[in-house]
């Protein structure tokens, strides 16, 4: 105990060079967007279109220029200092698709997930995921131009979200507004750590 120095592998308060965190939320909230702005890879993506076949399942409704869907993740990789890079995994956002989140899932220290006021109530079984699974994460709502604007505690009270749980606005087209979602979620993961005790 008198040492003054370890390895980083050794000390639970460091975290890893790199880190994987989830981009979740519900269907059109901006998720691959989110993905695609904040990359400073070319982001691998599995989106496909939607088809007449989708009528019915997937609700378009308040998303109606939507053409695509992502049926598997996107995937996209940012630096956000020299010894720390953070792998981002988007989670399809329909419920059909809700079998590939446990996999995506393995590993990831965290998750953002995606709010769009348009379709609030569809980011709640991200939301009841990430609490189920005990997975610390922040709401970011994504501001949509022309979509219904709400003070933060309105969103916060409609989604019943733990106190502890940070909401941020973002702009997911934005990569300095995305960049700052993604060091809040990392402040949050860091603060829980610091409150779970030792032994």
């Amino acid at each position: 105990m008198g040492s003054t120095h370890s390895e980083p592998a050794d000390d639970p308060g460091l975290l890893p060079a790199t880190v994987k965190i989830l981009i979740a939320g519900g269907f059109g909230a901006g998720k691959t967007t989110f993905v695609g702005t904040v990359s400073e890879i070319e982001p691998l993506t599995t989106e496909e279109r939607l088809t007449e076949v989708s009528i019915g399942i997937d609700d378009t409704s308040g998303v109606d220029a939507k053409t695509t869907t992502t049926v598997a993740m996107d995937f996209g990789r940012i630096t956000i200092t020299t010894s720390l890079v953070l792998y981002l995994f988007g989670t399809p956002g329909q419920d059909r698709f809700s079998y590939l989140w446990d996999e995506l899932a393995l590993g990831a220290i965290g998750a953002v997930v995606l709010a769009d006021t348009r379709r609030l109530a569809d980011c709640f079984p991200s939301v009841d995921y990430f609490e189920r699974h005990r997975t610390p994460f922040i709401v970011a709502v994504n501001c949509f131009d022309g979509a219904p604007v709400y003070e933060a505690d309105e969103v916060r009270m409609a989604l019943d979200l733990d106190p502890g749980v940070p909401l941020v606005l973002c702009d997911a087209r934005n990569r300095k507004s995305a960049k700052r979602v993604l060091i809040s979620l990392l402040e949050h993961v860091m603060a829980m750590e610091e409150r779970v005790p030792v032994g």
